[in-house]
């Protein structure tokens, strides 16, 4: 667990723990058997603390535009993950699910989707995407149907009673600026802030979807996050309503109104996709997993949102990076632990322009210079700022980025999804048809490959170097 955690009711850190070593490890162990063998735990765990954290969109004074997050018992935390580690051994989740599960990541999914579209679009046919939204998705999972879908996913009743004994008789109260509210009982949903929670709830996800999804790509998940892929706009139309169907008879509300449609190389007359009647809003943009995602394959949006990413990390920074009494090399090293990570996450599944590379170096430049404490009237040059920083180009970081993430899919299995999207071809496309006369385009989109070549080119990189 990382440190500096905001502490449950209890008042404990969990670096106490980690100060106390060895005799931290007896006296958990001991403590765990024995809550094991009971299948009760301490009534003080069974308290918390709920803290709303603003979703930051929408409206600040609705509820709906707010996510609950309880600060637990960090000694509670650490069983719960003890009883993860042994659901995981026995529970086999289903392949499209990429929400917390091992050698999968947010990447993963957002580098498929991008290419599956990249692949119609150069193919010259339509592909609908219908990006499924729950409606308080973990507070309104049934406990019953937990215990269920645990059962079903062949998890031990012993398990399932330690699991239940955890959610029995769970107190919290609000906090707020105002103060704290009454303490009430938690009778439904999960925990938000468990330790346990993601992997329950994949476990939920993998047994209510298991009739109705599909094989990557075509459906992926991310928790709840959902996106269905078909080739027709009846067909993704259908799915969707066997999603709702599915998934609203066991407990889970779909939201209509967040839910979004978007089609690639549309059609004039393709019309809209409807679900139990209601028109499903239509999007040419989507923020998925939080990249944005454009039905004309342009990155001029995700690369205005990592802008934006970069200057909000920036700021909450800035205290630090603008203080003249700072040396140029701590400066550099916070830069590029806070406010890098935000400007280039998901770059290395996006084909940037040299235009777009640019906007990103003169937005870091421009941080550099803020934080160095000069401007262009001083007349000093970039590598200069750059050196006593000791931060490199971003231009070269992304191309880094995008040829190390190259690498690893090349490294994996052919069954992995990034492998799958590469090499698959659409009948009738400009790579099929070259295959059909003798000529090969190579695995890769026209697009990316193209990217990547540069990349080479640039670093100076073969392709047997990964």
């Amino acid at each position: 667990m990382k440190s500096g955690k905001a502490v449950g009711p209890d008042d404990i850190p969990e670096e106490v723990w980690k100060c106390l070593g060895e005799a931290a490890v007896e006296f958990l162990a001991s403590l765990f058997n024995r809550v094991l063998e009971s299948e009760r735990m301490p009534e003080e765990w069974r308290r918390s603390v709920l803290v709303p954290i603003f979703k930051n969109k929408g409206d600040v004074q609705s509820c709906s535009n707010y996510r609950g997050i309880k600060l637990m018992s960090h000694t509670m935390k650490v069983w719960e993950r003890v009883v993860e580690a042994r659901l995981r051994k026995v529970v086999e989740i289903c392949e499209q699910q990429y929400g917390f599960m091992p050698r999968k990541s947010t990447t993963d999914a957002i580098f498929a989707l991008r290419i599956l579209m990249e692949k119609y679009r150069d193919g010259q046919r339509e592909l609908h995407c219908v990006f499924v939204d729950f409606e308080k998705a973990y507070d309104r999972v049934p406990r019953e149907e937990l215990w269920y879908c645990m059962r079903k996913s062949g998890v031990a009743e012993k398990y399932v009673r330690v699991v239940q004994d955890m959610y029995e008789r769970s107190r919290t109260v609000v906090r707020c600026a105002a103060g704290q509210t009454e303490e009430f009982k938690v009778e439904v949903g999960l925990h938000q802030g468990s330790a346990l929670s993601p992997f329950l709830f994949a476990i939920v996800m993998d047994q209510l979807s298991e009739e109705v999804r599909q094989e990557s790509p075509w459906t992926m998940m991310f928790a709840d996050d959902i996106v269905i892929c078909s080739e027709s706009r009846e067909q993704v139309e259908e799915n969707l309503e066997r999603w709702r169907f599915a998934l609203e008879r066991r407990g889970m509300k779909v939201s209509r109104s967040k839910t979004e449609y978007m089609c690639v190389n549309e059609r004039e007359g393709s019309g809209t996709v409807r679900l139990q009647g209601e028109e499903v809003k239509k999007v040419q943009e989507f923020k998925y997993l939080g990249s944005t995602v454009q039905s004309n394959g342009e990155c001029g949006k995700e690369v205005k949102k990592r802008l934006q990413a970069g200057w909000n990390g920036w700021r909450k920074v800035s205290g630090v990076l603008c203080d003249q009494k700072i040396s140029a090399t701590i400066k550099g090293k916070v830069y590029r632990t806070v406010v890098r990570p935000a400007m280039l996450y998901g770059l290395e599944t996006v084909s940037l322009r040299k235009r777009q590379e640019s906007e990103l170096e003169v937005a870091e430049l421009k941080m550099l210079r803020f934080s160095s404490g000069v401007t262009r009237l001083d007349r000093i040059r970039n590598e200069y700022i750059r050196g006593t920083a000791h931060v490199g180009h971003l231009g070269d970081k992304v191309r880094e980025a995008r040829l190390r993430w190259f690498g690893h899919v090349q490294r994996r299995e052919s069954e992995y999804i990034g492998r799958r999207m590469l090499d698959m071809e659409l009948p009738g496309s400009r790579m099929s048809a070259a295959s059909t006369h003798g000529r090969s385009l190579g695995p890769y989109p026209s697009q990316s490959r193209r990217y990547c070549s540069y990349d080479c080119t640039h670093l100076e990189f073969r392709r047997d170097c990964t």
